[in-house]
């Protein structure tokens, strides 16, 4: 047996692995899974989202459900967010903090709501290559004599359906209408006959969907998709999507040493409207004095391309590192994130990042690289 067949051997499959190397799909080890990373070419799947409508395997991420009399106030705690702001049907991409306002993992909580008891639902949905971390802080930090905790990441298949044109192929398959539902509204719908869970949400910077369903729902659906003419996607598709849409990506962009407003994730911050929370002493003192640092986007002045964990300079300095970085197929030029210190952070700034023992400029720009004109 080689090293790669025992490598593959540990890594986790998800209920569609098999459809992937049918397509005849290149794999990839990540976050503990083994994953396709591209089918009929990168650049072909980033245009498919781009312009119609591609779909993404993300039954690997991390599913839980939770439900308790009390389960917002108690998610309060956690998240710097406002979750009393979310009506039934909403969602809110946040983040779980420590205590020294790091990120241990960014999530979307998705609020289903009360029933006649005054009982709250909701699921999050978190990173695959965290999902055992996050279940453990959230598990230490609920009270579970108030809260049911329940974990259905082995359990559905998680299909992302994303494009201009998403709600076309995905609509004959789902009974209800998807038209009215807002960016970030989601509901618990029917599927191919079928109980499941759609979201107006993705990772992409594109409108979309993602669909959580049974295995045996998720294997007819990505079929029924495929026939209908969407374009399988793989990692090296959703990382560049992402990039030029500026989302970050857990473990390079955003860790537990970074903050959210250091990330440029202040937007997430509610101190004035919410009570204590965990690292909330760290983010108002940050705010007060404001961070020593921030992620910013850069565009390299020409063909040469900033990966993660090359360094960026000023005047011959070094000053920060790349955390991201890819050519931008929509763009056409070198795009990257980067860590600098704030004030160099101004849009215009110009800085140099060191590429095999040489300099190259860059200038720091706007983010997002790029905004969809279709985007719910």
């Amino acid at each position: 047996m080689t090293n790669t067949e025992d490598i593959a051997q540990t890594l986790a499959r998800t209920p569609l692995y098999q459809l992937g190397v049918e397509l005849k799909a290149r794999l990839t080890s990540f976050g503990g899974w083994e994953m396709p990373v591209q089918f009929s070419g990168i650049t072909r799947e980033h245009e498919a989202v781009r312009n119609t409508a591609g779909m993404f395997d993300i039954s690997h991420m991390g599913k839980f459900t939770l439900q308790g009399k009390n389960l917002i106030s108690q998610l309060q705690s956690l998240v710097p967010s406002d979750l009393n702001r979310l009506q039934p049907g909403q969602a809110q991409y946040t983040v779980l903090l420590n205590p020294q306002g790091g990120i241990i993992d960014d999530i979307i909580v998705y609020y289903q709501g009360e029933d006649t008891t005054d009982t709250q639902r909701a699921l999050i949905i978190v990173n695959a290559a965290t999902t055992g971390k996050d279940k453990a802080w959230l598990l230490q930090h609920l009270d579970l004599d108030e809260v049911q905790f329940q974990d259905l990441s082995p359990e559905k298949v998680l299909i992302a359906v994303q494009g201009p044109k998403a709600i076309t192929y995905l609509q004959p398959f789902v009974q209800e209408d998807l038209q009215p539902i807002k960016a970030f509204g989601h509901l618990e719908a029917t599927v191919l006959g079928k109980p499941g869970f759609i979201a107006r949400t993705g990772y992409t910077g594109e409108d979309g969907f993602e669909v959580m369903v049974d295995p045996d729902v998720g294997v007819q659906l990505w079929q029924n998709l495929y026939k209908a003419g969407v374009i399988p996607c793989g990692l090296g598709a959703r990382d560049t999507l992402r990039l030029e849409a500026a989302m970050a990506l857990y473990g390079q962009d955003i860790d537990d040493n970074t903050t959210p407003l250091e990330a440029g994730l202040g937007w997430l911050v509610h101190l004035d409207t919410k009570g204590d929370f965990i690292g909330r002493a760290v983010l108002k003192q940050q705010k007060a004095t404001k961070v020593q640092r921030r992620l910013v986007g850069l565009q390299m002045q020409g063909r040469n391309i900033a990966r993660h964990g090359y360094q960026v300079l000023s005047g011959g300095k070094v000053i920060g590192e790349v955390t991201s970085g890819t050519i931008s197929p929509t763009l056409g030029y070198p795009i990257a994130l980067a860590y600098v210190p704030t004030k160099l952070a101004k849009v215009g700034q110009e800085l140099e990042v060191e590429i095999r023992g040489k300099t190259y400029p860059a200038v720091v720009v706007k983010r997002p690289f790029y905004q969809s004109k279709t985007k719910a």
